[in-house]
């Protein structure tokens, strides 16, 4: 279905692409096409091989980032344990708001799974979405621009939205279901227009992507094994280049 080589490009773009609002789904998609590789970019390989490098993102940015996830993970275990979130403990309202902005693309996501999959074989619409997609970058400018007295990173800050803006942050991200939209433009532009300031709404992107695509990653990368192991080597061999990719991708932004 896909060479090394190919599987090698298309992994290293998305590690380099996942961080910035370009949409790395979108670029993956469509530069099979321009390229006119003969890959079925709708069969559940494809969409498995591309959820399998995510993953690998994913977990460069929990290498990243682990300090903050013990802290979350162990303000939400507080929160069970006691039956409440208390309004001192920053870390434990950070993660169920981090549940609560991943729940409505967790939903819309397997409401429309195949409508949606289908999508990836559709290079046109693709390539209108990578448009529309400036139309949201320079949308975050413009916020960025007013949001750019703010000050320094901060945790209360960050764990200071509503739950209802949490949600406005998960529907903002539902767009990236669509292969061309960006994930981590949408989730920026959510988190700026419920009070975050850049520097907090960049970081609650990140944040907010782990659990999505380890979501995703449960459901589809187990289709990589579903043809007797064909394609296999192909697929880890792009997996690890979109982890080193995007491991010097994540240092260039927050080191």
């Amino acid at each position: 279905m896909i060479s090394y080589l190919q599987a090698i490009l298309l992994g290293l773009l998305q590690g380099i692409a996942e961080l910035f609002p370009i949409s790395s789904l979108g670029h993956t998609v469509l530069i099979p096409a321009v390229l006119h590789w003969q890959i079925d970019r709708g069969s559940d390989a494809f969409v498995s091989f591309l959820v399998l490098t995510h993953l690998a993102t994913a977990l460069v940015l929990v290498g990243f980032f682990w300090r903050d996830w013990v802290k979350i993970v162990l303000g939400l275990l507080r929160s069970l344990r006691d039956r409440e979130i208390r309004k001192d403990d920053t870390y434990a309202r950070l993660g169920w708001l981090l549940i609560v902005s991943t729940i409505p693309a967790g939903i819309l996501g397997l409401l429309f799974e195949e409508a949606l999959q289908n999508l990836f074989a559709a290079a046109e619409i693709v390539a209108v979405a990578l448009i529309l997609n400036g139309g949201v970058l320079y949308a975050v400018e413009l916020l960025k621009r007013r949001h750019a007295e703010e000050g320094t990173p901060d945790d209360t800050k960050l764990a200071a939205p509503s739950y209802g803006q949490a949600v406005l942050i998960g529907f903002a991200q539902c767009f990236a279901l669509i292969p061309g939209f960006s994930r981590t433009g949408l989730a920026m532009t959510g988190g700026l227009l419920s009070g975050l300031s850049h520097e907090n709404a960049g970081r609650y992107s990140f944040l907010l992507a782990t659990p999505i695509i380890l979501a995703a990653a449960v459901l589809k990368v187990p289709d990589i094994f579903a043809n007797g192991g064909q394609g296999v080597g192909e697929a880890f061999a792009g997996a690890i280049c979109a982890a080193i990719s995007a491991f010097f991708s994540v240092g260039f932004l927050v080191i």
